[in-house]
């Protein structure tokens, strides 16, 4: 039997996020930040003063990350890349890639060196061609196109060394693994890591400070916890059905953030459900959480040998 994890839920952030996802922990603000993809809405929760605050976005965001010695967000709007200042609601667009029909740019996060990694996914699901893509973007701006075919591209993270990225197709249920080189950032050795059950579907991940990979999973309810060779270790049960992506943070690196969904849920399942689409804050029972990296705007792309197209 698959063991509950020891976590009590500490605060539920009352936002109905139609899509809440992307969750990331600012150790400089001591903030939680999120986004709300169809709300077009960026939000940030202090935990030291409870303050909620809210910035309109002037498009959808997939995913977003923080920016070294920058007030501002390195943004993956639905249409491309860009630094947005929040409070003023200021881009500065860096890169539009062509996107396929029908694609738009979903999750992604900033790898253990400072580059930025979006994805793209096929906003029908289930009838579209595979032709969403995973792109790296350099320091410059420039993208870097490093996985294709994907229907969905979610659940990215790395190894505390940087040296293994974990990449989900969310709906094959598949979790892939791969060797990322941490010069380059040149992916190598796919494998699988995990496939969850039918009808659950892998979503956010982040790693713990032991390379333990949790899972947020879409109509499964929870967080799952693996181990760095795919053993499930544990389970965390979620308030909400979609339960969308995952971050540690706190002063002590022992909390746990997960964003939830309300999109497509119907009226009965969500009297079933009042907190769907909610952020719920969680207290762990020890440290596990690493500080996430910051885009690195001047990174020697020629010493990290990036070639770009």
């Amino acid at each position: 039997m698959t063991k509950i994890i020891s976590a009590k839920l500490l605060t539920t952030v009352k936002v109905e996020n139609i899509l809440g996802e992307g969750v990331l922990w600012d150790e400089l603000k001591q903030s939680v930040w999120w986004t709300d993809i169809q709300g077009c809405k960026i939000f940030q929760y202090s935990l030291i003063d409870q303050v909620l605050s809210v910035y309109p976005t002037p498009e959808r965001v997939g995913c977003f990350g923080f920016v070294q010695n920058s007030e501002k967000l390195i943004v993956a709007f639905a249409s491309g890349i860009a630094y947005f200042t929040p409070v003023s609601g200021e881009v500065s667009w860096l890169v539009k890639p062509t996107l396929a029909e029908g694609s738009r740019f979903n999750d992604g996060r900033i790898d253990r060196f400072g580059r930025f990694w979006p994805g793209t996914m096929m906003e029908d699901e289930e009838n579209a061609p595979a032709l969403a893509k995973l792109y790296q973007i350099n320091s410059a701006g420039e993208s870097i196109e490093r996985l294709d075919n994907i229907r969905v591209a979610n659940g990215l993270c790395w190894s505390p060394d940087g040296t293994v990225m974990y990449h989900a197709d969310s709906p094959t249920r598949t979790i892939w693994r791969y060797h990322s080189d941490p010069k380059t950032g040149q992916l190598s050795d796919k494998s699988l890591f995990s496939q969850t059950p039918e009808n659950i579907f892998p979503d956010g991940s982040t790693v713990d400070k032991y390379g333990n990979v949790w899972n947020a999973q879409w109509d499964g309810s929870q967080v799952v916890c693996y181990s760095p060779h795919g053993e499930v270790l544990g389970k965390i049960k979620v308030p909400a059905t979609r339960a969308t992506c995952v971050a540690f943070g706190g002063e002590n690196l022992d909390l746990m953030f997960v964003t939830s969904a309300r999109v497509g849920l119907t009226e009965t399942e969500l009297l079933a459900q009042p907190q769907a689409g909610n952020l719920f804050i969680y207290q762990l029972p020890e440290s596990v959480g690493l500080i996430e990296a910051r885009f690195k705007k001047y990174i020697n792309d020629s010493i990290l040998n990036i070639q770009t197209y």
